[in-house]
C-alpha cells in the first residue's frame, strides 16, 4: 500500500498540519476546510486506502480509531453529540485515498447527510 498521499506526508511531517492528538497508531488533525465548528480527521498511520479495503488484521486498529474519535470529541467538548463520517470511493465522496474518519460537531447535523 502506498503512503504517498497528503495524509502520509503529514504523518511524516513533510507538510504542516494542526495536530490535536498523536499516538503510535494514528494522528488527529484539524481539517483545513472545516464543515462544522469542530472538524477533525482521525488518520491511521497504516496507509489503508479505503475502509472497503480494510482486512481482518486491521480490526484492532479500526476499533482504536473509533475510540480515539470518541476521546478527541470529548476533549473538544462535543457533549451534545457529534457525527463520525468515513467516505469510501468516488461515489462515497472520498478524495484522499488514505482511510480517515471525520469528527464533525458543534452544530446541528441534518439528515440525510448528502
Amino acid at each position: 500500500m502506498s503512503s504517498d498521499t497528503i495524509f502520509g506526508r503529514i504523518i511524516r511531517r513533510e507538510i504542516p498540519a494542526t495536530i490535536v492528538h498523536e499516538d503510535d497508531l494514528c494522528i488527529v488533525i484539524q481539517d483545513i476546510h472545516p464543515q462544522a465548528p469542530v472538524h477533525l480527521l482521525v488518520i491511521p498511520k497504516a496507509p489503508i486506502p479505503r475502509i472497503s479495503q480494510a482486512q481482518p488484521e486491521h480490526q484492532a486498529l479500526l476499533g482504536h480509531l473509533l475510540l480515539t474519535a470518541q476521546r478527541v470529541a470529548q476533549a473538544h467538548h462535543l457533549t451534545e453529540g457529534y457525527r463520525l463520517v468515513i467516505n469510501d470511493g468516488p461515489q462515497g465522496g472520498q478524495t484522499v485515498y488514505h482511510l480517515h474518519l471525520h469528527v464533525l460537531g458543534g452544530r446541528d447535523m441534518g439528515w440525510p447527510p448528502g
